[in-house]
């Protein structure tokens, strides 16, 4: 007989890999928004990414928020920027690695703008699975004429975490 008198229940793959987006999110030093993201495949993890200044820049927790500063929009002015999105920062660490990410499928905290879907388009990324949206329209529609699927897992309830 089993040592554990109750079955643990197992997440779905979906919301696994969600989980595991949210806590790559929490190494993020942007001041605005923690973004984390995952690329996966064949139900496995290819590398991991999050917001935030490149390596050997200082943080924007030290420097303060330029985009702040500035009274930026968000969703404008990404140039304005001192740190990569989570986006970039997964497909950059896959490169990095020399890890293939054709084919793969992408789970980000936050809906990409659109810089990040040019990339993704380009990296060969089959699916976006998002939690939450973001006010890009021109990304919307480069996903749909590159055949780039989108999903939301915002209103998919998801056991133990918070919105």
């Amino acid at each position: 007989m089993n040592s554990r008198s109750t079955r643990q229940t197992r997440p779905e793959w979906d919301e696994y890999f969600m989980k595991i987006a949210e806590l790559v999110s929490t190494r993020s030093t942007c001041l605005r928004r923690q973004v984390g993201a995952v690329l996966v495949k064949d139900k496995r993890i290819l590398a991991t990414g999050y917001n935030g200044a490149p390596s050997g820049i200082t943080h924007c927790e030290i420097t303060g928020c330029l985009r702040e500063k500035l009274k930026v929009p968000s969703g404008e002015r990404h140039e304005l920027c001192r740190g990569l999105h989570a986006e970039q920062n997964v497909i950059i660490q896959a490169a990095y690695h020399g890890v293939s990410i054709n084919g793969s499928v992408l789970y980000v905290t936050c809906y990409p703008c659109s810089i990040c879907a040019k990339m993704i388009i380009n990296a060969g990324i089959r699916e976006v699975i998002i939690k939450e949206g973001y006010p890009d329209r021109m990304a919307k529609d480069f996903f749909n004429k590159a055949g780039v699927r989108v999903r939301n897992l915002s209103s998919f309830s998801m056991r133990g975490v918070e919105s």
